[in-house]
C-alpha cells in the first residue's frame, strides 16, 4: 500500500510541476512547453488505462446476465429467447429461477410467453460491434481447426465484452475530464478524473463486474453531457438531432439517465423565455424556429428507444412496461435521503467519501458558472431524489451505490471546481499540488481496499456492514494479503472467482428471502 500511495503522489507531483511551475516561463521555449502540456494529462490518461486492461474481468454474473442475454440472443439466436443465458448462468443467478430438473420456474414467464428480463438493452447495443469482431475472429479459428465453440458463451466473446466495457469507461472519463478542464484549471481537471476513477465505485463496474451496466452508463451521459455542451449557445437543427440520438443511448442504457434530460431543459425554457422577449414581429418566427427544434430533438430521441421499446413490447407485451417496481410504488414521498448518502448499507457518501468534495464543487459551480452549473447541480440532485425514492436505493449486491455512477461526468466536474478551489489557500501552486497528490493518493488506496474487502467477502456484499470491522480490515487485513489475492486474481482467476462465487451463495443463504 505504502509503494501505491508513493507511486501515485510522485506522479500527481509530476503532472503539478509541469502545469503549475514555481518559476516564470522563458518566452523563447513557452510554445514547446504549452505543446507538451496539452499532450501530457492525456497521455497520462491513456497510459494509465493500458496499465490497467489486465484488470479485465471476462465474468458474466448477476445481473450482467440479463444485460449479456441481449447481445447473445439477439446476435447469435436472432431471437429473444433468454432461457439459454438462465441455464448458462452463475449458480447465484441461475438458483433462484430453476427447478430441480432444469427447467425454468413458470413465475420467471411473462403474459407473452418469454422470459422475464428487466435490465436494459443499451450495454447489448456498444457491445454489438465488438462481439461481432470476436465471432469473425472465432470462426476463423474454427476454420484453421480450432476448438472454440461459436455460441457467444466462450472466452473470446467474454473477453470482447469485458474489454469493451473497459474501454467505454476509459472513454467517458476522457471527456469528462475534457469538460472539467473547460471551467478548471488542467491540473485540477486531470486529478478529478484520477480520483473519480480510482476513488469511487467506478473500477469495479469497469472491470471485475464489466457484464453490468454502470461503465457504459457513464460513458453515455459524459456523451450526452460534452455534446451538449459543445453545442450549447449555436446548435443548428442536426445538432439537435444528434443531441437526441444521444439521449435515446443514454436512456437506452440505464432509465434513471431521462433525468440528465433537465440540462437541455434548463437551456430550452431560456431559450422560449428569450423568444418571447422579442418585438411582436419576430417572436412567432422566433418561437416557431425553437419550436422546430425541440420538436425534432424530441422526434430523434423516440427514434433512438426503438430498441428498448421493441424489447419491452416483445417481453411484456407494452413498449411502456419496463419490467421494474411500479413507479407507484415508488416511496416519493417518503424518500431515503439520509440513508442514501450516509447509511453503513451502500451510503454514497459513507462508502465513497471523495464525493463529498465533489458536492461542494457543484455548488461552487452553480455560483461560478450558474448557465451550465445550474443545469448540471439541478440534474444531480433530481437523480439523488429519484434514487432516494426507489425502493432498493441501495442496489442490493452493490459496491457503494452503483447507481450514481451515471454522474461520473457531473462529480469530476464538481470535485475539479473544488480542488482548486481549495488550492487558493495555498500560497504556493506546488504545495497545493503536493497537498491535493497526498489526499487523492489516500483516497485511492483506502477505496482500493475497501474494494478487496467487497470483492472477496470480508464485508458482505448485500446489507450493512459493520464500519469497526471494515476500518480493522483495512490496516490488519488487507496489507498482508491483497497482493497474494491480487496475483491469484491475474493468474488463477477463474478459481478464484469460483471462490467468490461460493462465498456470495453463503451469503444468500443467511440473508433474510426478499432482500437479494
Amino acid at each position: 500500500m505504502r509503494s501505491v500511495l508513493r507511486l501515485a503522489w510522485k506522479s500527481a507531483r509530476r503532472v503539478c510541476r509541469e502545469v503549475l511551475p514555481d518559476t516564470p516561463v522563458n518566452p523563447a521555449s513557452q510554445a514547446g512547453q504549452t505543446a507538451h502540456r496539452q499532450r501530457s494529462p492525456g497521455f497520462l490518461l491513456f497510459v494509465i488505462f493500458l496499465l490497467s486492461l489486465p484488470l479485465v474481468n471476462p465474468w458474466v454474473r448477476g445481473d450482467g446476465v440479463g444485460y449479456y442475454a441481449y447481445a447473445r440472443a439477439l446476435l447469435f439466436g436472432h431471437n429473444l429467447d433468454f432461457a439459454p443465458d438462465y441455464r448458462h448462468a452463475n449458480l447465484s443467478f441461475r438458483a433462484p429461477r430453476l427447478l430441480p430438473n432444469g427447467q425454468i420456474r413458470p413465475e420467471y414467464y411473462t403474459r407473452t410467453g418469454h422470459l422475464e428480463n428487466h435490465f436494459t438493452v443499451g450495454p447489448a447495443i456498444l457491445w454489438s460491434p465488438w462481439l461481432l469482431a470476436a465471432h469473425g475472429g472465432v470462426l476463423l479459428a474454427r476454420a484453421l481447426g480450432a476448438n472454440v465453440a461459436a455460441d457467444g458463451y466462450a472466452l473470446p466473446y467474454r473477453l470482447a465484452m469485458a474489454v469493451a466495457t473497459a474501454v467505454y469507461g476509459f472513454l467517458g472519463l476522457w471527456l469528462a475530464f475534457d469538460i472539467a478542464r473547460r471551467y478548471s484549471g488542467e491540473c485540477w481537471a486531470l486529478a478529478a478524473t484520477l480520483g473519480i476513477w480510482w476513488a469511487t465505485s467506478l473500477p469495479v463496474y469497469m472491470y471485475f463486474n464489466p457484464s453490468w451496466s454502470h461503465a457504459h452508463s457513464a460513458f453515455a451521459c459524459t456523451l450526452f453531457l460534452w455534446y451538449w455542451l459543445r453545442t450549447r449557445g449555436g446548435r443548428r437543427l442536426w445538432r439537435w438531432a444528434v443531441l437526441g440520438l444521444l439521449a435515446g443511448l443514454m436512456i437506452n442504457v440505464y432509465f434513471p439517465n431521462a433525468v440528465l434530460l433537465l440540462t437541455p431543459a434548463v437551456e430550452v425554457a431560456g431559450q422560449y423565455g428569450g423568444a418571447v422577449r422579442e418585438p411582436a414581429g419576430r417572436r412567432v418566427v422566433a418561437v416557431a424556429k425553437l419550436f422546430g427544434q425541440h420538436l425534432l430533438f424530441v422526434a430523434t430521441l423516440v427514434a433512438a428507444l426503438t430498441p428498448t421499446l421493441v424489447t419491452r413490447w416483445v417481453i411484456y407485451g407494452s413498449p411502456f412496461v419496463t419490467g421494474y417496481p411500479a413507479l407507484t410504488s415508488w416511496n416519493w414521498s417518503r424518500p431515503a435521503l439520509w440513508q442514501v448518502a450516509f447509511s453503513a448499507d451502500h451510503g454514497l457518501l459513507s462508502w465513497t467519501p471523495l464525493l463529498v468534495a465533489a458536492w461542494v464543487g457543484l455548488f461552487l459551480f452553480w455560483r461560478r458558472v450558474p448557465e451550465v452549473g445550474g443545469p448540471l447541480l439541478l440534474s444531480a440532485l433530481a437523480f439523488y431524489y429519484l434514487i432516494a425514492s426507489y425502493p432498493t436505493w441501495d442496489g442490493l449486491s452493490s459496491f457503494g451505490n452503483r447507481f450514481f455512477i451515471s454522474l461520473t461526468p457531473i462529480f469530476i466536474v464538481g470535485l475539479a471546481v473544488a480542488l482548486e478551489q481549495a488550492a487558493r489557500l495555498f500560497s504556493r501552486p506546488r504545495t497545493a499540488g503536493t497537498v491535493v497528490a497526498v489526499v487523492l493518493g489516500l483516497c485511492v488506496v483506502w477505496n482500493l481496499g475497501f474494494i478487496f474487502q467487497w470483492g472477496t467477502h470480508m464485508v458482505p456484499a448485500r446489507g450493512p456492514i459493520c464500519w469497526r470491522q471494515m476500518v480493522q480490515n483495512q490496516f490488519m487485513v488487507v496489507p498482508r494479503s491483497a497482493l497474494a489475492e491480487l496475483r491469484a486474481y491475474l493468474v488463477r482467476r477463474g478459481l478464484l472467482m469460483q471462490q467468490i462465487e461460493q462465498k456470495d451463495l453463503e451469503q444468500m443463504r443467511k440473508t433474510p428471502a426478499g432482500t437479494h
